[in-house]
Parts: C-alpha cells; structure tokens; sequence
C-alpha cells in the first residue's frame, strides 16, 4: 500500500485541469498560473459556464491545459474575440490568458480599447519581460540593461525606449473596473494571486465590468538561469519595477468577500 493514502492526499488536480503533459519548460510558471486559474473556477462552479480565450506565444496551447471551452485568437487579438464571445453569451465567464508580447505589442490597442470600454471580461495577463516561445526576444516589458537575444547588450532604453507599465497605464481608463499586479515568485505572493483571480471573476460575475490580473512570472530558459536563480531575479529585479499591488479597484470591488 502506498504510504500516502487516500486519506492524507491534501493536494490533487483540479477536474477543470486535463491530464495533459506540459509543454512549458523547467521552472516556468505558466503551470502555476493555468493551476491557480482552474482552481478559482472550480470553486466558483463556473466550470461548465467558462470561456477561455488563448493567445498566441508560450501560452498558445492553453487550451490542451484547461477541462472546458476555449477557442484560439490571432496574435493580440484576444481582447476583441473575448468581447464578441461575452456579447454574443453574457451568461458565461469569459476570460483571455495572454503574455506580454501578444498583450502589450501587438495586442496592445486591442486590450486599451476593451478596458476603455469596459467590456466585462477578465484578462489573465502573464509577465516575463521577454517573447518566450520565438526565442527569447525584447519585449515591451523587458526591464532596461536586460539581456535578451535580441539586445545582446541589455535594453538600452535611449534607442527602445522604457518598459510599460501595463497595470498601472490601464488603471487610468474610466471602464477598468479591476486591475491589479501580483506574483508568482513564493507561497504567499501565489495566495495573493489566487484571491486576485477570484475577485476578478467574481468581478465579471457581477457584471461590474473589465478587469485584469498582471502575474509576474519565471522564463528561466530565455533568462539563461536556473529555475531557483529565475524566482530570485522576479523578486530582486522584476519587483522593483513592477511593484506588486492593486492599480484600480472600484468601489463595488470593495463588497466582494473571497
């Protein structure tokens, strides 16, 4: 008989998560934040009602991950195809689960105009200031003197300009509802993360408008370190950054209990 019996499991699958082999590599998070995400809709029993909308980048076979309906968007065009599927069925929870090439570059208007107009989705934003699947490129995101394959000197920010801070630009539209930054570098920065996901769907739920969770997360391969040196560098380097925190919540946020 196995030591661990059924009885002392404390820690299992979600049912909202497939049986499926990951793709991601060693150390990414992108596990972590695809777990927290089933979690929160399992317990929710939104399961049969969730919509999740993959973009294109690590992210893009999303829909091999999670146990419910998804469709796939083009490059940055998560936002808009979001949109049509919550008009269309505003009874379900949709949601997109982007990174930050798809979100910030070339989905950049894409996710402006769906938080200017408040579109009542959730937005699952993944950070790791690089374009993780092609190589390992500069992003939008990549923090000023970061190696990437593409600024093999670091980010000079006179000739690519400064990082853009998301969470904090999105927060200055009227329609977000919801927008804050969290990590997923320990424990207790993942619990934080998780409550953040439940208050943003719960958020949509309500019908209380857009919202956006920014999850900063490991590329411990394009980063060129371990994934122990990669969790260190997000909160040495990254964090003081992008600090974590909420950038806008609204006053009817404030009545939800999680």
């Amino acid at each position: 008989m196995d030591e661990f019996s059924k009885e002392t499991l404390v820690y299992e699958r979600p049912n909202t998560l497939t049986d499926f082999t990951t793709h991601y590599c060693p150390g990414c998070t992108h596990g972590i934040a695809h777990r927290l995400t089933a979690e929160v809709l399992e317990e929710m029993n939104a399961r049969e009602r969730a919509v999740g909308v993959a973009s294109v980048g690590c992210s893009v076979f999303a829909y091999n991950y999670f146990n419910f309906d998804f469709v796939q968007a083009p490059h940055g065009r998560a936002p808009a195809m979001a949109t049509g599927v919550k008009r269309l069925l505003p009874d379900r929870i949709v949601f997109t689960y982007q990174g930050d090439g798809d979100l910030a570059s070339i989905g950049m208007s894409e996710i402006v105009a769906a938080a200017a107009r408040g579109e009542n989705i959730t937005v699952v934003f993944i950070n790791n200031t690089n374009y993780g699947m092609t190589g390992g490129q500069m992003a939008p995101t990549t923090l000023p003197g970061q190696v990437t394959t593409s600024s093999p000197h670091g980010r000079d920010v006179e000739t690519a300009g400064f990082p853009i801070r998301v969470s904090e630009m999105l927060s200055t539209l009227d329609g977000a509802t919801y927008v804050v930054r969290r990590s997923l570098h320990d424990p207790k920065n993942i619990r934080m993360a998780k409550k953040a996901l439940r208050i943003a769907f719960t958020v949509q739920e309500r019908g209380l408008g857009f919202s956006m969770v920014e999850l900063l997360s490991t590329c411990p391969t394009n980063w060129g370190m371990t994934p122990m040196e990669s969790l260190h560098w997000v909160e040495t380097k990254m964090i003081p950054y992008y600090p974590v925190g909420d950038y806008k919540v609204a006053p009817v946020v404030a009545e939800i209990k999680v």
